[in-house]
């Protein structure tokens, strides 16, 4: 779940391993790039956080921000 805090949407996904969050990362790279939207975000072993927000409005939540949360929740395996 995606919550809204500081201005920006953010999100931690926990994985099975490293190999599992960092493909992940490179599925949302692809779909970053795609979408002309790139988050910031860190990886810890099997821990990825994300935070969005539009940096073209002033660093806030916009409906870009919104897509994008959406369509990366799309990336998420169901065991994750």
């Amino acid at each position: 779940m995606w919550l809204e805090q500081n201005k920006q949407l953010y999100r931690a996904f926990s994985f099975r391993d490293f190999k599992e969050a960092f493909s992940f990362m490179t599925r949302v790279a692809d779909l970053a790039e795609k979408m002309d939207h790139h988050p910031t975000w860190t990886n810890t072993y099997n821990k990825v956080e994300i935070w969005l927000s539009t940096h073209d409005a002033g660093n806030v939540v916009t409906q870009k921000d919104e897509d994008m949360a959406d369509a990366i929740d799309k990336l998420v395996p169901p065991e994750a």
